[in-house]
């Protein structure tokens, strides 16, 4: 496989994906997920970590309020990742991740993750090239740890938004009364430095793709959500998962 050019992939469905359809079968995924998500739960033999990573306003919090919020709340944590705290710079930057790494039975979702070292800190030349490098080593031995010691499966997600749905998504949070407390001034300065934030990715998917990247198209909310749905059900009817018996003694 090539090296991953963003500009090359569509942000949009494909055209013979029907709206209304896709809609319907994303809430068919949903509901076998909810029973897939009791048995690893049950069964507490894997993990599951997901990635969310893309772009300001590209969908991160809706993905995982509607494919990940009819689960049971018992089995699914979230864990976001904004400006590390003085405590978390004074230890390596992956510390503050793996503490938060799932647990046998748990699905774990990053919104945003430690892939925010190796792209905001570049883009903004807080880290160089030589220790961006390094980083990239330490991720890809730090998600090998975790699946060859924990039984943990990890899907990572880009959701691919164009620049044009990004401004759109912006200024509406200025317009709607019910998305202004997402509103961040900073955000429209951000995406000033867009081509710098898709070079750096396109890094990140070739030095980090041991697990493989999914690159979702996210304008259309509905497609971004049925492709997450499906990976994640795929993955978890993949897997030797058995409901446990009676506990002796």
């Amino acid at each position: 496989m090539g090296k991953l050019i963003l500009k090359d992939i569509s942000t949009r469905a494909p055209k013979d994906f029907d709206k209304a359809a896709t809609k319907e079968k994303t809430a068919k995924i949903l509901e076998e997920l909810d029973e897939l998500q009791n048995l690893l739960y049950a069964s507490s033999k894997y993990s599951v970590l997901v990635v969310i990573q893309g772009m300001d306003a590209s969908g991160k919090d809706g993905t995982i309020r509607n494919v990940f919020g009819s689960m049971n709340p018992q089995g699914v944590t979230v864990a976001s990742f904004k400006a590390p705290t003085p405590e978390e710079l004074s230890h390596d930057f992956l510390w503050r991740i793996h503490k938060v790494a799932p647990a046998k039975g748990m699905i774990q979702l990053f919104n945003r993750s430690h892939y925010e070292d190796i792209l905001v800190t570049r883009v903004h030349r807080w880290c160089d090239d030589k220790t961006a490098k390094k980083r990239m080593k330490a991720i890809n031995d730090f998600e090998k740890l975790l699946k060859d010691h924990n039984n943990t499966h990890i899907l990572k997600f880009y959701l691919h938004i164009s620049p044009e749905e990004q401004q759109e998504r912006l200024k509406e949070r200025l317009a709607d009364n019910t998305k202004q407390w997402k509103y961040n001034e900073k955000d429209f300065e951000e995406a000033k430095l867009w081509d710098k934030y898709m070079q750096y990715y396109e890094d990140c998917f070739e030095a980090c793709n041991e697990v493989p990247w999914i690159v979702v198209p996210a304008d259309q909310n509905w497609y971004k959500e049925y492709v997450i749905a499906k990976a994640l059900r795929d993955l978890l009817k993949s897997l030797d998962m058995q409901f446990p018996g009676l506990k002796k003694g």
